[in-house]
């Protein structure tokens, strides 16, 4: 996500610019002050609230403002990013921003201010007013309004600052001009858009084969708990230890902060990855709020849950040929075991589908066929949803 607060005091030009970034970024499009005329237009509560503040230049509660936002945020599809024009307003607001995005798992990457002199911007609402005739853009309401902007409203410029999120444009001259410095501020500074796929599937789903092929086309990093596991117990250390009866028998292993610290610590070694493939992890609702967790702390998130889907008996059947061979696993050589595992799967897993669905985040693909079959659909997919990211 891109969340950008376009920042200035009133005629600084920001409803006009964020209709260029709107069309750019593809953002949602928060504006207090055109929602809050829409309330006072529909002669809404909310609206009739707002009324006599906004008409004598005022700033209306913070209370009222956070239930307009939350409000837009959860009818609109935001995936990409938010634009936010005329919020925050003040320090205490900014506070309030942190916390309505962390709600929601992101967080503000940049406010861009466009600084217009004082005189200009006179000039610029009383042209306005002419336009629009705007009760809030006659003289006296003007300068009661930049005054507000300057008492209230500058304080959250430092606010940023200080988080080193804080962007000055020169407001005045062509408007393509001026966007164009935006755009080279958005550009320079926005964070790198990681892909993150999580690959589901029942075992012999081809999970293993397609996630190391996927990674290596979309420069990746493919993390497997399982591998990850096996290495440990091959080389014997207390983790091994700890983990081999469950990994023999191909039961989940209970120990979650076992493979939180594998995950962490091959996430740390990779600081260059343009993304995760994750298999074998998340396998139980708990560990999908684990990982949303581990990835919201590195300010990263889950780009897409994808399910490789086979049907029952096709997947013992590989799994059994599978058992036959020198890559045979230990659970693979046991119709028992092989069983116990799909079993887990159906019973443990399935939430995790119906968690990322909610989410708008969970794809299926048909993962029969051959092996370059199965990789041509999930290459496609994999590419959709990353173009999507972006």
């Amino acid at each position: 996500m891109l969340n950008i607060a376009l920042f200035g005091p009133p005629g600084a030009g920001k409803g006009t610019q964020s209709k260029k970034l709107l069309e750019k970024y593809n953002l949602t499009y928060i504006s207090t002050g055109d929602i809050l005329r829409a309330e006072i237009a529909s002669g809404s509560p909310l609206g009739k609230e707002a009324k006599d503040i906004i008409e004598k230049g005022g700033l209306v509660s913070d209370e009222l403002v956070v239930k307009i936002i939350e409000k837009k945020l959860t009818e609109a599809d935001s995936r990409q990013g938010i634009l936010f024009d005329g919020f925050p307003r003040t320090v205490v607001q900014a506070y309030i921003l942190d916390g309505l995005l962390l709600k929601l798992n992101t967080q503000l990457d940049m406010m861009i201010s466009l600084k217009v002199p004082e005189e200009e911007l006179v000039r610029r609402l009383l042209e306005r007013a002419k336009i629009s005739g705007r009760k809030d853009d006659n003289i006296d309401v003007i300068r009661v309004r930049l005054k507000e902007y300057h008492e209230k409203t500058r304080p959250v410029a430092d606010y940023y600052k200080e988080r080193g999120k804080y962007f000055e444009i020169d407001g005045v001259g062509d408007i393509d001009e001026i966007f164009k410095k935006i755009v080279d501020v958005i550009e320079s500074n926005k964070k790198k858009v990681l892909t993150n796929i999580v690959l589901l599937g029942k075992p012999g789903s081809g999970k293993g084969t397609q996630g190391n092929l996927i990674a290596q086309e979309n420069n990746l990093v493919y993390m497997s708990t399982g591998k990850m596991l096996r290495k440990e117990i091959k080389a014997g250390t207390e983790i091994g230890l700890k983990v081999t009866q469950y990994m023999e028998r191909g039961e989940i292993v209970p120990y979650d902060e076992i493979p939180i610290r594998l995950i962490e610590n091959r996430i740390s070694n990779n600081p260059e990855a343009n993304g995760f493939i994750f298999k074998g992890f998340p396998r139980t609702i708990l560990q999908a709020y684990i990982l949303d967790g581990l990835l919201l702390k590195e300010q990263m998130g889950i780009s897409a849950v994808i399910e490789m889907d086979i049907d029952t008996l096709t997947a013992i059947k590989r799994l059994t040929t599978r058992g036959k061979t020198e890559n045979a696993r230990p659970y693979d050589k046991s119709i028992d075991l092989i069983i116990n595992r799909l079993e887990q799967y159906e019973q443990k897993t399935h939430p995790v589908i119906d968690y990322y669905q909610k989410q708008s985040k969970y794809y299926k693909i048909d993962a029969n066929g051959s092996k370059e079959e199965v990789y041509e659909r999930l290459n496609k997919l994999i590419a959709e949803i990353i173009k999507e990211n972006y």
